[in-house]
């Protein structure tokens, strides 16, 4: 989701990588260890938790996780929990990263000290106050000074305990004074608008006898203004602490008005501080990335140019090839090309043309795609992007059983437990095998036509270039259907969306076993030297699999035929996604009542159910021809966050999930498997129908049209369910992050236009078939790139000028602070 700016949209997404913990705080008493997992939180807000770890107190995760950001954060949060034997979760310790703070950390594996988790100190949200300094005369004619403090609302508060009722504190703080107010208490909601004024008398006469009085600037110095919110709670425990701010009168300046955004900081309580490593560490790998993107026609000429690729000769001389050439990795340049050349359905005359370029280059038909060449990480992007589905279909239901089951399956002697049987371990691992192969060989008719076209342009290209081997057409479409796709899904199925988190030790043995056995059916070149572990699972192919059913070559036929066919419907359902969510009652009944209650949702490519728990009979269940639409419900309809709707013919689902994050997926995921229904809405109604009409358009039919155009959601073409122009930024970004390799790359090409002799060893490193071609493509591309460099240092510019300090997009924050004052008191106005 896009934050809107003036001319340009903002993107925002992280991935993280949850390493380990080690030294974590034992736990008191006579069993040390712990139950630990860890959760990834937007502020307060958990959106990913990584699977339990038992009995350790150095818990090794090994997790990823990667979302698009949908809102606004002030800090990114990791808490360690342990879950006792009651199953009630106290927290150890969190990690804490400001936003701003990300790019240090960017891609590095980093140690950080866990810090004490405090009521007192988590905190997000800001505040947004007004204060005014007057002159007031008494009955007798002394002059006195009072503040004027206007409390007009809040935004983005924590809800505590699944509510937030929140209200104001507010005190002038001085040397010998201390008054509060209290503004009313706002119920259900974390953005609540106050709009409450209140008076503080801030310097008296020092005489009441005298007719005269001077301000002294002095005292009004001493004096800060204290608002703290509190969420007003009917437990005993009394009203929890939500954050606050402290603000010094002389910040009025001599305007004497002062209004401004603050963020909400902690409070500082007095409890002793924690040393380094005292609560243990968590090592993190955390790559945050803010795109910006411009309108369109900002992109026109670097996006043209990539597109025209496929048509350059030699196609290393395009721009496309050279962005391969200069980045670091190449899995760097390759995502963001697939994604733009899939957006604008030019993806297979690209692999193609690539794929033919690398196959020339190759010298033995053994060695045919196996290095990690840009071709390679195209096509495995591809693959995970066009792919997915296709996965959760062909191996989910038997990843879900082998995950479930926990059937012993080692093979190796020398791994063998005391109580394992070799014989039985055998026959458990040689019915998944058979299984997985089955599903595997007789699956091709599912496979995605973009898939199945790449396959057949390099099974066309190995052909041509070795017409010997005549093996050569099966190797080039194996090595990635079993080698790149297939087998690392099983290998890690949580990498695939197949399974939400690592499987256990055991069953990670028994995925890896079988996961080998399957990339000896992508090695069909014989290996010259060969691990133990491989000979076995080789042995283990040729002797279970080859022998019983030989069906490969013709599997591997269907998926590198060119042309579509239409795909046979599934007649077994499979589960797309399941879980906890709250639902609105529908009101089937029409005196019944419309309560909300947890239920457990369950989605397969047939239907949408819900359950009163997981097992249980389904309570409704929802055909997937008949969602009409999958959209976003406005807060205001229910005051509650993170809810959507799934619209059938005759009445909307409403439905809250439990973050952000997750709110987002259950929408996609509904929106990818009902795309293609023939009576999808072209409108909807953003807000619910309550009291007699729509919140949103104040109709007064229930039925009546929508008032709102759908987002359409996710297009039937994955071509189309990306954003160009964020790709071709995320490649501009690229470019002018290596742009000395890309001066360097230019001299080279004028160095071998000229010099006709030993390569220069400074410039091996570059793949130059055409130096005068490729010299004109890098002369259009720095010319692209410096544009758009300037565009942005000018918007940046424009921006800074225009935002002030304290305003509602730069909130007053507690580090800065002091240079703000310092900044009023040389100008009564203030700006960044």
């Amino acid at each position: 989701m896009a934050v809107e700016e003036e001319g340009l949209r903002v993107f925002q997404s992280v991935k993280i990588k949850i390493g380990e913990a080690k030294n974590i705080a034992p736990y008191p008493g006579p069993n040390k260890m712990r139950d630990c997992y860890c959760t990834v939180n937007l502020d307060q807000e958990e959106v990913f938790r990584t699977k339990i770890i038992e009995k350790s107190l150095c818990p090794f995760y090994g997790e990823d996780f990667y979302c698009e950001i949908p809102r606004s954060f002030r800090h990114l949060c990791f808490y360690i929990f342990d879950r006792d034997v009651f199953r009630r979760d106290s927290s150890i310790g969190k990690v804490a990263v400001k936003k701003e703070d990300l790019t240090k950390y960017h891609g590095k594996d980093t140690w950080f000290p866990l810090q004490p988790v405090s009521a007192d100190s988590e905190v997000q949200g800001k505040v947004h106050l007004e204060l005014r300094l007057s002159e007031v005369i008494t009955d007798s004619g002394a002059v006195c000074h009072k503040l004027a403090t206007r409390v007009l609302e809040c935004q983005d508060l924590p809800i505590v305990n699944g509510q937030c009722d929140p209200y104001a504190a507010v005190s002038l703080l001085g040397p010998s004074r201390s008054e509060a107010k209290k503004t009313k208490v706002k119920r259900k909601t974390n953005n609540p608008q106050f709009d409450e004024v209140f008076y503080f008398e801030v310097t008296r006469p020092l005489s009441y006898t005298k007719r005269q009085f001077d301000v002294e600037e002095e005292d009004v110095d001493k004096l800060a203004l204290r608002v703290d919110l509190w969420n007003a709670s009917n437990l005993k425990f009394g009203d929890e602490f939500l954050g606050g701010v402290r603000v010094p009168l002389k910040v009025l300046g001599q305007a004497g008005v002062h209004d401004a955004w603050y963020f909400l900081q902690p409070r500082d309580n007095g409890s002793k501080s924690v040393k380094a490593d005292e609560l243990g560490s968590l090592r993190l790998n955390i790559v945050y990335t803010e795109d910006h993107v411009f309108s369109s026609e900002r992109y026109n000429p670097l996006t043209e140019l990539l597109l025209h690729s496929a048509h350059v000769e030699p196609v290393s001389a395009s721009a496309a090839h050279v962005l391969g050439e200069v980045c670091r990795e190449k899995q760097e340049a390759a995502v963001p090309l697939v994604h733009l050349f899939l957006h604008y359905g030019k993806i297979v005359p690209f692999v193609s043309a690539i794929a033919s370029a690398e196959v020339n280059r190759t010298q033995d038909p053994n060695t045919i795609f196996r290095g990690n060449s840009l071709t390679s990480k195209c096509i495995d992007e591809t693959m995970k992007l066009a792919g997915m589905h296709y996965l959760q279909v062909t191996l989910k239901p038997i990843i879900d059983e082998i995950c479930t089951e926990h059937k012993p399956c080692e093979i190796d002697p020398v791994k063998l437990k005391e109580s394992e049987n070799l014989e039985t371990n055998r026959e458990n691992l040689r019915q998944y095998v058979d299984r997985i192969f089955n599903v595997i060989t007789t699956s091709g008719v599912r496979c995605p036509t973009v898939m199945c076209d790449i396959f057949f342009s390099l099974r066309e290209s190995a052909a041509t270039r070795f017409q010997v081997d005549q093996d050569v057409r099966y190797t080039a479409v194996s090595s990635f259907i079993f080698l790149r796709f297939f087998a690392p899904a099983i290998l890690s199925p949580n990498l695939f969306q197949l399974r939400p988190h690592h499987p256990d030790p055991c069953t990670s043995r028994t995925l890896t076993l079988i996961s080998k056995t399957i990339q000896t059916l992508g090695s069909l070149a014989k290996s010259k030297s060969v691990s133990q572990e491989q000979t076995i699972c080789r042995w283990f192919t040729l002797h279970y699999i080859f022998l019983e059913s030989p069906c490969v070559n013709q599997f591997l036929d269907l998926i590198s035929s060119s042309g579509r066919w239409d795909q046979k419907s599934i007649e077994t359902p499979i589960m797309l996604k399941e879980g906890f969510m709250i639902k609105r009652a529908q009101g089937r009944n029409r005196f019944g009542m419309k309560n909300f209650k947890k239920r457990w949702f369950r989605l397969t490519n047939h239907e949408f159910t819900y359950h009163k728990t997981k097992g249980e009979a389904a309570l409704c269940s929802i055909p997937i021809e008949n969602i009409l639409a999958v959209e976003r419900l406005e807060e205001e309809s229910f005051k509650m966050k993170n809810m959507f709707q799934v619209i059938q013919p005759e009445r909307a689902l409403y439905i809250q999930a439990n973050n952000c994050v997750e709110a987002r997926d259950w929408i996609d995921i509904l929106t990818k498997v009902s795309q293609c229904n023939r009576k999808r809405l072209s409108t909807y109604h953003p807000s619910a129908y309550l009291n007699g009409h729509w919140l949103c358009c104040k109709q007064s039919v229930d039925c009546a049209p929508g008032c709102t155009p759908c987002t359409g959601g996710l297009p039937a073409n994955i071509q189309l369910d990306i954003d160009g122009d964020r790709e071709t930024e995320r490649i501009y970004s690229l470019f002018s992050t290596y742009m000395s390799k890309l001066v360097k790359m230019q001299e080279a090409c004028g160095s071998k236009s000229v010099y006709d002799g030993p390569e220069q060893e400074e410039y091996s490193s570059f793949v130059i078939d055409d130096p005068q071609q490729t010299y004109k493509t890098l002369k259009q591309i720095i010319s692209a790139v410096q544009t758009l460099e300037q565009q942005h240092a000018q918007y940046k510019r424009d921006k800074f000028r225009k935002t002030k300090y304290g305003s509602q997009e730069h909130p007053i924050g507690d580090k800065s602070f002091q240079c703000y004052i310092r900044q009023q008191s040389e100008s009564s106005t203030y700006s960044i």
